[in-house]
This record gives C-alpha cells, structure tokens and sequence, in this order.
C-alpha cells in the first residue's frame, strides 16, 4: 500500500479536485494525508476559525465508515503547512519559495510519501501555480541526503516515485486527462465534503453553483469511461502497468 500525500493551496480545493479519490484511496488502504499549505484565508464571507471548523467538516464527511475500517480502510490525516493549523503560507499571498519547498518536503519526509498528488500547473490562480510549483520541487529536494527538512522528524529522504496533478483550476476548460478514476460509489461523500465549505459554496452568491457544476463535470468525465462518475488526473510521466486488472475494459 502506497503513502500517498494531496497537496492544496487552500483548503476545498483537494476536495473539488479530486474529493471522490481521496475517499476511494483510503478505503483501498492507502495511507493518505491531505496538506493545505493555508488556511484559505482571507475570503469574503470566511475567517481562520471558521475555516478549520469547514475543514474538519469535509475530512469527517470523506473518512472511511466504521465497516470500511475493519475491512482494512485506513483513516484519512489532514494537517497544515506547519503542523495542525500551524503556521501556514497565506491565501493569495503563496509564493514559490527554497523555504516554502523545504517545509513541504520536510511533510515529505515525516510520512515517508512515495506518491504526491498536486493542482495541474496550467492555471489562472497565482497560489495553484506556485503550490504545484512548491510540490515538484519539494519532491526532488525530500531526497537529499546530509540536510534536514523542517518538520521531518529524522525520517530519512525519500523521493515519492510517482507525482500526479488534479484538476482544480481556474481556467475556463474542460480537462483533458491522461487517465480518469471511476469515484461513482464515493460522489456522494465528495458532495457532502464540498458542501462542508459553507462559508464557500453557501455564504457566497457567487460560488453556489459551483457545488452542481463539478458534479456535472465529474458525470462527464466518469462517461468517457463508461461510469457514473469519475475524476481526472494528469501525469508529467509516463504510467507504468503490471498488467491490465485495472483498466476500464
């Protein structure tokens, strides 16, 4: 079973991006860890406290169920950059930093990570190109011997083999994936784990249709492989297969 860490620039956009693949992963038995580099502070109709509340919220609405559990599913983690709601990056203020790429991978590290999932590079947020920026740096630096990471608890480096992008972006497209994961028996926990971000999807006018659309999109794209619903992922390298047992056939 894989370490498997989910990088966000701000706390939703894991969720959004690729919610129904968290729920799946962890109940394969993946041990898996959601890092927000802020607190998604500031926003119109949200502060620091409430969104920590949201947050928690959402992991609660995507962890494995009691019977999940005892067949082996594992507890999803969610942690900030610099501990539990530590001292994080700060909303629309991220920047591509020998520091900030540091401290991930010091998050690297301390979980011995051996597959990244961050937000696709081709975005129109400031915060999502440097945090996809952070995360393939972070990765080369987790592997450097004879230097300490922040946070890193000794653990020794490690270079995670595989590194993935969801899509999460602000450009006006339709995702053009390299591979898709069918996520029809968890969409209604990814539903409910949006849904968590009130003071997002509810409070403010503006996004409250964002909660129907990425259900729309996610039928769409669960159609070009023959299910319900599924999520998009893209690789900068190329997959490698042990067989077939895992196609879509």
């Amino acid at each position: 079973m894989a370490n498997i860490l989910i990088v966000g620039p701000h706390p939703d956009d894991q969720e959004l991006g690729m919610g129904g693949t968290i729920a799946r992963l962890a109940v394969e038995g993946h041990k898996v860890v959601l890092l927000d580099l802020t607190d998604g502070e500031p926003t119109p109709h949200g502060d620091s406290a409430t969104r920590q509340r949201e947050a928690q919220a959402a992991l609660d609405a995507l962890q494995p169920t009691e019977a999940e559990r005892a067949a082996g599913a594992q507890p999803i983690l969610r942690t900030m950059l610099g501990g539990q709601w530590g001292a994080g990056l700060t909303n629309r203020q991220i920047e591509h930093s020998l520091e900030a790429r540091h401290r991930v991978a010091g998050v690297i590290r301390a979980h011995q990570i051996n597959v990244m999932f961050a937000p696709h590079p081709q975005d129109a947020h400031p915060d999502h190109l440097a945090a996809t920026r952070i995360c393939i740096d972070a990765r080369f630096d987790a592997k450097l011997t004879k230097v300490a990471m922040p946070g890193d608890h000794g653990q020794p480096p490690i270079h995670p083999k595989w590194l993935f992008y969801y899509f999460a972006t602000h450009l006006r497209v339709v995702p053009q994936p390299h591979f898709i994961i069918d996520t029809t028996p968890f969409i209604d926990r990814k539903q409910a784990a949006i849904m968590a971000y009130r003071s997002q999807f509810v409070a403010n006018a503006r996004n409250r249709s964002v909660p129907d659309w990425i259900r729309s999109m996610d039928g769409y794209i669960g159609s070009r492989i023959g299910v319900p619903f599924g999520e998009a992922f893209a690789t900068p390298e190329p997959l490698g297969l042990t067989g077939f047992g895992g196609l879509a056939l």
